[in-house]
């Protein structure tokens, strides 16, 4: 079972919810987004309500507060101005956790060398990105996701546009990285 499948980004400007693999794909291990601290589960969606593993995992990196959204034309409001949001290149001063219970979506996010790595979500995904880290999220060609958003505490819903790099979060991942000289 592959757990998850993420690559280096080609250069192309077509559009955001097509894969976008490079020729020949240059396939990012699980390995290489933990050094970037990206952390990835594979649960059980059908099951999200009831499900130990998810308990655990919340019990465990303090996940108390969750909502559901779902991102589609017919059950988002301001649909398109939402997806352009999402997809801007931005950052957190909080962790982003989030639980696809059904559908699928991408999640890219910059490495040491500050090239795009997509990340490819379905059903049962469940990944956390790192405060401090340049991402985004977009749709797949599908049109179509419902997720579960998980907090430490309460909701923070607010998003930084890069350049963010003057917060403290920022620096302390850049710090956090493995490889020397990282972004500036």
């Amino acid at each position: 079972m592959v757990l998850i499948e993420a690559w280096f980004m080609d250069d192309s400007d077509t559009d955001q919810r097509m894969p976008h693999k490079r020729n020949p794909n240059e396939p990012v291990s699980l390995e290489e987004l933990k050094k970037l601290g990206v952390f990835h589960w594979k649960l059980d969606a059908d099951i999200y309500e009831a499900d130990p593993a998810l308990e655990k995992i919340r019990k465990d990196r303090g996940y108390a507060y969750s909502d559901i959204i779902t991102i589609h034309k017919d059950k988002l409001p301001n649909y398109e101005d939402k997806l352009k949001m999402f997809f801007e290149e931005h950052l957190h001063l909080d962790d982003e956790i989030r639980y696809i219970l059904d559908g699928s979506a991408y999640f890219d996010v910059r490495d040491s060398e500050d090239r795009w790595i997509r990340i490819s979500m379905a059903k049962g995904d469940m990944i956390t990105l790192p405060a401090g880290i340049y991402h985004r999220f977009t749709l797949t060609e599908t049109n179509y996701t419902k997720a579960m958003r998980l907090f430490v505490g309460e909701p923070v819903w607010k998003a930084y546009n890069r350049p963010a790099d003057e917060f403290e979060i920022r620096k302390r991942y850049l710090k956090s990285l493995p490889v020397t000289g990282g972004i500036e």
